[in-house]
């Protein structure tokens, strides 16, 4: 019989090698390739498999079904996320980086849960018992009936929930849990693997909602394997820069629900904040209208944020050397198509210059309708000359110069009115589609019509 092969798998992003090495190919960390339990030959489990066991009932895609139970965290912003709530059976992964607020969140989850009369358990791998009741006290919600453990083994754990039987159960983190008769510390591959499929199987098993907490790498995914994402019924990240005062819970994924949807929070003494409104949020407030900024009415799930984008263009005096380009909330590699266009097809030397552009507050931007807001602030830094007042900008920019649609453009529209900002350069409406009451939109097909209007009119 041949000798089984040994394989090779990363600890972060679970690459497997059939040779050990240093460096993953998959994600470029160091020293986190482990020997892989590879278990019977393959042909053996397929041969297996093809015959001895039951047969299933197959049933027709149409038939009754009833909609998902939800419970309510009595946050509004987190059950916008999770499609209304958190539902019965379901299993739930929170991630983000270190101190962005996830513990934090899901105390005031808890306690809030626990105030409407749920039963929580809320488990810690992590924290000692006085610390969470520290940060409890902190956030004034000491007081709760939130059931608390400092635990590892997740034998102990499951033991104890089949007793304290939960509605909602906590545990923070998922790479601090250790389940027996599995190789590898906690954290490692299979770990992670076996730890997160007995959470699932014990949800579903008894109802429990479980929330998941899950450290993350350095390209901010979450550490160890990556199917854990694909287990879950909804994953969810939790982002911001710990410099800002906001934080964005976004969601990737979710069974119950739409994806991409985000809840905007502010960081606050006693805790975490909702921000209704996070429009004016992220708008700056200032005096006057200052060159190379532009207004920009983008879509995150099915809600419209106005964002400033802001453009610096500084002329080169020696023609040495690449010029610079800086994004921060964009694509940098898009900042440099738009500028070779502005500069290819409309006569805006821009190689000539070093480009710095900024999303004021910290938001980053995937909104493909950024493209026309970014051009605008580009070219009205480098011209020097302010946009209209009260003028906002959204499309797409193809490399003709051609401006295209983007979704949800009345909804765009209706965010900027309410917040005093009636004009607007856009693309064509869809069939059916109109702009407010006194708004003054101007459709734009081509960029061209923009840029020789706003230079040779001087306003």
């Amino acid at each position: 019989m041949a000798k089984p092969k040994k394989t090779y798998a990363c600890s972060e992003c679970s690459t497997i090698s059939s040779k050990w090495q240093g460096q993953c190919d998959g994600c470029g960390a160091w020293n986190t390739l482990v020997e892989a339990d590879n278990g019977p030959a393959l042909s053996s489990v397929s041969d297996s498999q093809m015959s001895g066991g039951r047969q299933i009932e197959m049933l027709k895609l149409s038939g009754e079904i009833s909609n998902p139970d939800r419970r309510s965290t009595g946050i509004g912003e987190l059950d916008r996320v999770l499609g209304g709530g958190l539902v019965a059976g379901s299993t739930i992964l929170m991630s983000g980086p270190p101190g962005i607020g996830k513990s934090t969140l899901l105390m005031q989850a808890a306690s809030s849960c626990a105030a409407g009369g749920l039963n929580v358990a809320y488990i810690s791998g992590e924290e000692a018992v006085d610390q969470i009741r520290l940060r409890a006290k902190r956030m004034g919600c000491a007081d709760s009936n939130v059931q608390l453990a400092h635990e590892n083994s997740l034998k102990d754990i499951l033991t104890t929930m089949r007793s304290v039987r939960p509605d909602i159960l906590i545990v923070d983190s998922i790479q601090t849990m250790r389940c027996e008769g599995i190789d590898g510390n906690p954290g490692g591959v299979a770990q992670v693997k076996a730890s997160g499929q007995a959470l699932i199987q014990y949800a579903k098993a008894t109802n429990c909602a479980i929330i998941i907490v899950g450290h993350v790498n350095k390209s901010d995914s979450v550490a160890g394997p990556r199917h854990l994402e694909h287990m879950v019924d909804a994953y969810i990240q939790f982002e911001g820069d710990r410099s800002q005062q906001f934080r964005l819970l976004r969601g990737i994924k979710n069974r119950f629900g739409a994806t991409d949807e985000i809840g905007v929070f502010q960081m606050a003494e006693r805790g975490l904040e909702e921000v209704p409104d996070p429009s004016s949020l992220f708008l700056v407030d200032r005096e006057g209208n200052p060159s190379g900024t532009c207004i920009f009415p983008t879509i995150e799930g099915g809600r419209p944020i106005l964002v400033e984008v802001q453009a610096l263009v500084v002329r080169r005096e020696s023609e040495g050397g690449s010029p610079k380009r800086a994004a921060v909330g964009w694509d940098r590699n898009r900042l440099d198509v738009i500028l070779a266009l502005l500069e290819a097809r409309y006569g805006m030397p821009f190689s000539n210059a070093d480009v710095y552009l900024n999303v004021a507050g910290g938001y980053r931007m995937d909104d493909p309708g950024a493209d026309l807001a970014v051009a605008c602030a580009a070219m009205s830094a480098y011209i020097d000359r302010p946009l209209p007042k009260g003028m906002i900008a959204f499309g797409e920019l193809s490399l003709t110069g051609d401006i295209r649609p983007v979704p949800a453009m009345e909804s765009r529209l209706k965010e900027a009115a309410r917040h005093g900002l009636m004009r607007s350069w856009n693309p064509r409406f869809p069939s059916g589609a109109n702009p407010p009451k006194d708004f003054q939109s101007k459709v734009m097909s081509d960029f061209g019509q923009i840029s020789s209007n706003f230079i040779s009119s001087g306003k």
